[in-house]
């Protein structure tokens, strides 16, 4: 580790901070309804796409109307997006000629992107056509994010309101998420990233004659654009099969330091827009610091780990850090910081295969995912997340002083508790049950490329990153095939809405209590006792529900590499 690499880490930290009270304080005013810099500009084109829908700002849902809303409207994505993949052989825009996507590849990349996980078993670059690329995987980046944020934003009502019905309306909030958010600040990050050498054209691809006299071809597009939303809307699925390792993704270090800060942008601003909208600022900067100590554990452990090397290279004589799948990027600091903020932040545009990685330095991605990537997490996704440890903090909150569990004037209930208890097993569920059955299965394990506990835990990373609607991997696990395309979609599916529709549940039974006021048998909720109670409350459960599991891959690895043994 280097003076270097710290100043690095603290620079990007540091500008996120900064970014969280203007662009949480903007984002306030759009979900509040109030009027803000774009309102002129967009407000029109709101209106009118709220008349073609056949709805309208002032019209609310009850959670129940609101959660069949997100599933229609999902459903509807995944089917146009399944379909685009099938039909993309005779479709336009398609100069490279690519045929249709086969049924369980279309299956997994339509659950994949509508789930704002991501997870790519396919080459971007030979696999889908420009069309299907901007109509279908660039869309849903849209709009899976902005249903992230809308679910945050209803869950963050439940709070905030008292003694009514409805908690929004699912149709405004993505409306807002997409038209006053995710599409301005792409706008603006697409023009930066042009400038900056991504290619942004719908020519075709280029023929090029290398120094040897072979012919190649470049692999070009509407990359910039594409790029933008992934970042920004946490979602991975790079246009290239290389993601940010890819120089058309990721030219030099501007371009890594702004999409890093992209990722982590609007999930951090969300604490904020919480605080705002609960009346009380210090409550999200309470779970801001709960999340920025996890952050920071994790990079400490991971870029230690990186720097410290491989065991078996000092071995041979070779002294240094792990250098592997870093060397030609941005050194092992930024590879360290990049591979816990795209786990942490349900983003799996890494910029160094996380299968380079060292044993322990593999292990805090898989944990930050385990825990349900709720340190800043996916656009929305990580804060609805963490807000389910907070309903369950409260409760031991409430065991601890001897009276009913209250937050934020609230008293947290048995039908809370078990909703958030239900959203948080269906997880360790969905990851461990799978990775069980391909443990075992000839057709699972065929796609192992390393056997032993390396490759248990390409296995148990890959339906984990599913599960946590997250994308990343491993790069010895094959995974283009009908099995792991079929479960690991299907994993996807139950890590996002397996959880979506407690949470909402919550924010339903949240809404029409009364607001009671604090009182001496009160938990603090504001400062660092709160944050400690909530951290340790993340922790505990995730060593009850996954530790075990981690500890028969990384870990055994690590130890046996320190003994001389390698797998």
């Amino acid at each position: 580790m280097t003076l270097n690499g710290w100043i690095q880490i603290l620079v990007f930290c540091g500008i996120v901070i900064l970014l969280v009270k203007p662009l949480g304080g903007y984002m306030a005013r759009v979900f509040s309804g109030e009027r803000t810099v774009l309102s002129i500009l967009l407000g029109p084109i709101e209106r009118s796409l709220y008349r073609i829908a056949g709805t309208s700002e002032r019209e609310e849902q009850h959670w129940t109307a609101y959660a069949a809303a997100v599933l229609f409207f999902n459903l509807a994505g995944f089917l146009l997006l399944y379909f685009l993949q099938r039909l993309q052989g005779a479709l336009p825009f398609n100069p490279a000629g690519m045929s249709a996507v086969p049924p369980e590849l279309a299956f997994n990349t339509a659950a994949s992107f509508m789930t704002n996980t991501n997870w790519q078993n396919y080459g971007g670059e030979s696999t889908m056509s420009y069309l299907v690329q901007m109509a279908g995987l660039t869309v849903q980046n849209f709009v899976s994010a902005a249903t992230g944020i809308a679910i945050a934003v209803a869950l963050i009502r439940g709070f905030a309101r008292a003694s009514v019905k409805s908690i929004g309306n699912f149709w405004v909030d993505m409306t807002r998420s997409t038209l006053y958010v995710l599409l301005p600040i792409c706008v603006v990050l697409t023009l930066v990233y042009v400038y900056l050498g991504m290619p942004q054209t719908l020519g075709a691809y280029v023929n090029a004659t290398t120094l040897e006299g072979a012919e190649q071809t470049i692999a070009v597009g509407p990359v910039a654009s594409q790029i933008a939303i992934k970042m920004l809307g946490t979602n991975g699925g790079g246009f290239l099969n290389a993601n940010a390792a890819h120089p058309f993704e990721n030219p030099d270090a501007i371009s890594n330091l702004i999409q890093m800060v992209s990722i982590f942008a609007i999930g951090a601003a969300l604490t904020n827009v919480f605080g705002r909208m609960v009346g009380n600022q210090r409550q999200g900067w309470a779970i801001l610091a709960t999340m920025g100590v996890l952050f920071l554990a994790g990079v400490i452990v991971c870029y230690w780990a990186e720097a410290a090397g491989n065991p078996l290279v000092h071995a041979l004589g070779l002294e240094g850090g792990n250098m592997e799948g870093k060397e030609v990027r941005f050194g092992i600091s930024l590879s360290a910081l990049f591979a816990v903020i795209t786990t942490a932040a349900s983003c799996g545009a890494v910029n160094a295969m996380h299968g380079s990685f060292t044993a322990l330095g593999g292990l805090i991605p898989l944990i930050n995912m385990e825990l349900g990537e709720i340190i800043v997490g996916g656009v929305g996704a990580g804060f609805y997340g963490i807000l389910l440890f907070v309903v369950l903090a409260i409760f031991v909150a409430g065991l601890m002083v001897g009276r009913t569990p209250e937050y934020l004037g609230k008293k947290i209930e048995a039908k809370e508790v078990k909703m958030a208890v239900l959203a948080v097993l269906c997880l360790p569920a969905s990851m461990l049950v799978f990775t069980a059955i391909a443990a075992v299965l000839p057709t699972g394990v065929a796609s192992i490329e390393t056997p032993g506990p390396h490759g248990f835990s390409e296995i148990l990373y890959a339906y984990t990153s599913g599960t946590a609607n997250n994308g990343s991997a491993f790069g010895g696990l094959t995974g283009n095939t009908p099995w792991y395309n079929v479960t690991i979609g299907l994993s996807m599916l139950f890590g996002r809405f397996l959880v979506i529709i407690p949470a909402l549940a919550i924010a339903g039974s949240l809404v029409t209590k009364k607001t009671v006021p604090a009182s001496a048998g009160t938990f603090p909720t504001d400062g660092a006792l709160f944050v400690g109670l909530l951290g340790g409350v993340i922790l505990i459960v995730g060593g009850l529900t996954f530790f075990p599991a981690l500890a028969v891959g990384p870990i055994v690895e690590h130890l046996a590499m320190l003994l001389g043994q390698t797998f």
